[in-house]
């Protein structure tokens, strides 16, 4: 989770973690795009408060969309501590069906199956928004597939990976439609979602079989459809990249969106690195920090050239 900064609290929550997903269920066709329904009191409030903050990130030199290649270098040493920070421990824990913020080593985790991202829109978000966020979660679809070397579209049905773009309103009732596109999904989860608080900006539930290897096998990430349009192209960026299998945050990341200081607002090539490391056949879902670290190492010597 993003941590506070000195004028508010933001925060991006984001888990992974097995359910009882035992397969697909059939998804309804998309609603016709009608005309957007005016917010309630809250949403718009929620929508004041996310431009205020986009704002104030923005005049204070935060939410960078160039990448920071000229002022962050960083070596290959640096990318595979970072890869095993990111990649090889989760932010969060359930304890006593909740999730808490407590990082603890995990398993490396990815996808085998291609991942399909599908949105899903609420009744706020209007027909020409609607056109805006499908543009550009199938460019950056594309280019998480160029990352990784794994296949990443964007579909209008069938979806694995399913994108919500939620009002407040949505967010605090939107168990049925999560059961319905992820059958199984435990309660924790599902109150979890409803109870995002306004402090926490998006979030990204990661789903594998029980009992099987640490393999997704579906996702959903929680949007806010009042965000603007750059916290919202943040929110698409870290939480799909997050949600390949790149859970954690680091406070030493940089460039990186995987930090909690907000300074880059897009995915930098420091974080394609991390994700051509995650999907790397020489490395395989199930691994601990200790198997993958000497193949990570070698692995970001190629990629950054050899730097120590």
């Amino acid at each position: 989770m993003r941590r506070p900064l000195a004028y508010l609290v933001m925060g991006v929550a984001v888990m992974s973690l097995a359910a009882c997903v035992m397969q697909t269920a059939p998804l309804p066709a998309p609603a016709p795009e009608t005309a957007a329904l005016a917010r309630s009191a809250e949403s718009a409030a929620f929508a004041t408060y996310y431009a205020s903050v986009e704002t104030r990130l923005v005049s204070d030199g935060m939410l960078r969309v160039d990448g920071g290649q000229h002022d962050a270098p960083f070596s290959a040493a640096m990318l595979a501590a970072n890869f095993e920070r990111i990649a090889l421990f989760d932010e969060y824990t359930l304890s006593a069906g909740r999730f808490v913020a407590r990082e603890t080593p995990s398993r490396l985790r990815r996808w085998e199956q291609p991942v399909q991202l599908q949105p899903h829109f609420g009744r706020t978000v209007s027909p020409d928004q609607q056109a805006t966020d499908r543009a550009v979660l199938t460019a950056f679809g594309q280019r998480l597939s160029d990352a990784t070397g794994h296949p990443v579209t964007s579909v209008s049905t069938g979806g694995n990976f399913h994108v919500l773009y939620l009002d407040r309103d949505e967010q605090k009732t939107a168990g049925d439609l999560v059961r319905s596109l992820v059958p199984g999904v435990g309660p924790e989860t599902i109150a979890a979602i409803e109870g995002m608080p306004r402090s926490t900006f998006c979030a990204v539930f990661a789903f594998s079989q029980p009992g099987g290897p640490p393999v997704y096998i579906a996702a959903v990430a929680i949007i806010r459809a009042e965000h603007p349009d750059l916290l919202r192209q943040s929110c698409i960026h870290e939480e799909i990249a997050q949600g390949m299998g790149l859970p954690n945050d680091s406070a030493g990341a940089r460039p990186s969106i995987f930090n909690d200081d907000e300074e880059f607002a897009l995915l930098t090539a420091h974080d394609a690195m991390l994700l051509r490391l995650l999907y790397d056949a020489r490395l395989s879902p199930g691994m601990t920090p200790d198997a993958a670290r000497p193949i990570v190492r070698a692995i970001a010597e190629t990629l950054v050239g050899g730097a120590s």
